[in-house]
């Protein structure tokens, strides 16, 4: 079976690493065997980077998220992707993601929106503009791990991902 680590940004390969995805020296695998895709942010990005990925593949999605109430710094297992759209209600599926079985990560949703996400009534979940549409496509293992890089606020998220003052 093949297998991909998915980011949306360069800047997301520390966070892989912390998370047991260190590249080996030609940087465009992990030491765990699996082969980087970086996509670029937004469904756009997602769908044209991973549309030709088997769907038996198993894909890994790992990146930063915000969330309403969860501490900066937490790590959240994805255990369902949803998208995020709160002012209207309509019959939708949504996906359930692999969680590894002894996983010591909160577990949560995540909702997947076509913009940054700075206000919401959600609680106990992360937003991120990417996961809905991985899950989209239809892969058969699909695991996504999500660090909280802020409170549903740009200029926090810019300070951890990009040194921004």
């Amino acid at each position: 079976m093949e297998k991909y680590l998915v980011i949306a940004e360069e800047g997301e390969l520390k966070l892989a690493e912390q998370l047991g995805f260190a590249l080996t020296e030609d940087r465009k695998h992990t030491t765990n065997g699996y082969t980087l895709v970086i996509t670029g942010v937004g469904a756009f990005n997602i769908l044209k980077s991973l549309k030709s990925l088997p769907q038996d593949a198993e894909v890994v999605n790992i990146g930063y998220a915000g969330s309403a109430n969860f501490d900066i710094g937490t790590i959240v297992e994805v255990t369902e992707s949803r998208l995020n759209h709160p002012n209207v209600t309509y019959p939708e599926p949504t996906c359930e993601l692999f969680v590894e079985k002894d996983s010591p990560y909160t577990k949560a949703v995540c909702y997947s929106g076509t913009d940054f996400i700075l206000q919401s009534d959600y609680k106990d979940c992360v937003f991120d503009m990417e996961l809905a549409f991985i899950a989209g496509l239809g892969f058969k293992h699909l695991r996504s791990l999500k660090h909280v890089s802020d409170n549903l606020s740009l200029h926090a998220y810019h300070e951890l991902t990009h040194g921004v003052e």
